[in-house]
């Protein structure tokens, strides 16, 4: 059956989000499955049955898909914030700033993929998968947005920490599909700093771990003649900490909703999922081959000269894996803005400043692959970013990197948080051990309408 006939033959209830979402649940038994134990142990009488190309295609267009252009409805004026904007492309997922800031792997019996963000893409491509979304052309345009970065797939262990009991005799089906958003902080954070930092926030950050001293800005300070305020009487003080948890909670709200989609999509189609704990620090990453390194404890931790000391002297100095990036061959399928992909932070910063001021800025001659109709009014009218302001930034970030030995300093610059199995459910389990309720015709019948 073709993509373009799926809406119609396959399921009327796509025209109600609301019957969707009254019947989504977590639904974990599937197709060749066993529970060992317990009142509900049961052995399914059938093999497992992997997704199809076209079942998986729409699951990836759900979590990540390319919907057209950001529209972009700010105010292009001095003081306004309207070009905080960071990208002009939108996916089936909001995004702060546009940024597209969580990328997605997906895993089947066969192979292991990176699925390409906005940002990974050409502009003078986006149209054209645009147009296949439109044709309901899923299937072709998952083709198009894979990267294949290993064959079969790879997981970390199913054992506390690296994952909780309760999600261990369901994980890993080897039938079932597996999508994993992964969380990239560096863009969110340096575009927010390149706003809080200018003349017309002038937020001033300090560390509280050295004693709540300037974090890398004091030069920077009105009482010294710049233009971040320090006065403490004027609530513009903000903690490292307290700048940090705002950028991680903002990116993960856009890994959530990742997995939302899923899990709707998953109901729309009949199929069974559930979300998990997927938060090991380094777990996946290793698992997956993500380029890796270590740093050591007292780097990591921020600690002062006296606890490094104690640290080594008592032998607790040890390495913490920390994750870079994703390659592929030559290809860097995720490179967050830090080194070892920048030469520097000052590097990583002047890239994101010229992203979007730059002569192919979005602010600029970029402005053109938009939703505007009058793009260079909007690329001629957008202020600016001073250099005070972009030198405020790159001290900032310069001062994370080099006392804690990374970028951020509370969070790795990726991070996994939850993980999505989608597989194809065994009715019978649920015939033997639930009310009727417990499915929709939708998962009642999945198999006599996609199959």
């Amino acid at each position: 059956m073709s993509d373009n006939n799926i809406k119609s033959e396959k399921s009327a209830s796509w025209d109600s989000l609301l019957e969707i979402m009254r019947g989504r649940r977590s639904r974990r038994f599937g197709l060749g499955m066993k529970m060992d134990s317990g009142p509900m142990a049961y052995e399914s009488r059938h093999e497992g049955l992997p997704l199809t190309d076209q079942e998986e295609a729409m699951l990836v267009y759900a979590a990540a898909g390319i919907t057209g252009y950001a529209l972009g409805d700010l105010v292009y004026d001095e003081g306004e914030g309207g070009t905080i904007l960071a990208g002009l492309t939108g996916r089936t997922v909001p995004s702060g700033d546009a940024i597209q800031s969580c990328s997605l792997i997906v895993m089947n019996p066969d192979a292991t993929y990176y699925i390409k963000r906005p940002a990974d893409l050409p502009a003078e491509s986006v149209p054209e998968l645009v147009e296949l979304a439109e044709q309901e052309d899923y299937t072709e345009l998952y083709h198009r947005s894979r990267v294949r970065i290993k064959d079969g797939r790879s997981t970390p262990p199913l054992e506390p920490f690296f994952n909780i009991n309760c999600n261990k005799w369901s994980l890993y089906d080897p039938a079932a599909t597996y999508f994993l958003p992964v969380q990239d902080f560096t863009v969110m954070y340096i575009n927010a700093l390149l706003e809080i930092f200018n003349e017309h926030n002038g937020i001033y950050p300090i560390d509280e771990r050295a004693g709540f001293r300037p974090a890398g800005i004091k030069k920077f300070a009105q009482s010294r003649g710049g233009h971040l305020v320090d006065d403490p009487s004027k609530e513009h003080t903000i903690t490292i900490q307290q700048l940090e948890t705002l950028v991680t909670e903002f990116v993960t709200a856009e890994a959530g909703m990742i997995i939302q989609n899923l899990a709707l999509m998953t109901q729309a189609m009949g199929l069974g999922g559930f979300p998990h704990w997927a938060a090991h620090y380094y777990g996946w990453f290793e698992a997956l081959g993500f380029r890796m390194r270590e740093v050591r404890a007292s780097r990591y931790l921020g600690m002062n000269w006296f606890y490094r000391l104690m640290a080594k002297l008592l032998n607790r100095d040890q390495p913490v894996p920390l994750v870079v990036g994703l390659e592929s061959g030559e290809e860097v399928l995720i490179k967050p803005h830090c080194p070892p992909y920048y030469s520097s932070m000052e590097d990583a910063v002047r890239t994101i400043v010229d992203m979007k001021w730059g002569a192919e800025g979005i602010f600029r001659k970029g402005a053109s692959n938009s939703a505007w109709l009058n793009s260079g009014e909007v690329s001629n009218t957008a202020p600016g970013v001073s250099e005070a302001t972009v030198e405020a930034t790159i001290a900032y970030c310069s001062y994370i990197y080099e006392r804690y030995g990374r970028f951020p300093a509370y969070q790795m610059p990726l991070r996994t948080l939850l993980g999505f199995q989608a597989n194809h459910l065994d009715v019978d389990f649920y015939k033997k051990f639930y009310r009727p309720e417990a499915l929709t015709d939708l998962q009642r019948d999945h198999l006599k309408n996609w199959h």
